[in-house]
């Protein structure tokens, strides 16, 4: 059973830069593919980023391509999503999950474990 808790949102103003973490526990956890997605407030959730199990394969949303970077350390169970430049409309909460597979996927429904969520608020 692995579960997923995410850290590191907050406040801040357009043009700052965030680090989210996101710490997996379970002795499978590093075998699995994880990423990133997140729910504007009143709006569907969307993919952000992924990375598969060795920390390979970065895949990006078109929307965060060159301001977010996705990562992960195994050694410590742990990714991250570094997000600059961040946008008013980068706002939402911000979930962690794991994928079904080591491989890179996109796809929500593709994912089994999700975190609880962190918010990040953009202001103009």
């Amino acid at each position: 059973q692995v579960t997923v808790v995410e850290s590191g949102g907050g406040m801040v103003q357009a043009g700052a830069s965030v680090r989210l973490s996101c710490l997996a526990s379970g002795r499978t956890a590093s075998t699995y593919a994880m990423g990133w997605f997140r729910r504007p407030a009143g709006k569907e959730r969307t993919f952000v980023a992924a990375i598969n199990y060795r920390g390979e394969e970065p895949h990006y949303a078109d929307s965060v391509q060159g301001r977010f970077t996705i990562s992960r350390d195994n050694t410590k169970n742990t990714i991250y999503l570094d997000m600059n430049t961040l946008k008013p409309e980068d706002t939402a909460v911000y979930y962690c999950a794991v994928a079904d597979f080591s491989w890179v996927v996109t796809a929500a429904t593709h994912y089994h474990t999700w975190g609880q969520g962190t918010q990040v608020t953009v202001s103009s």
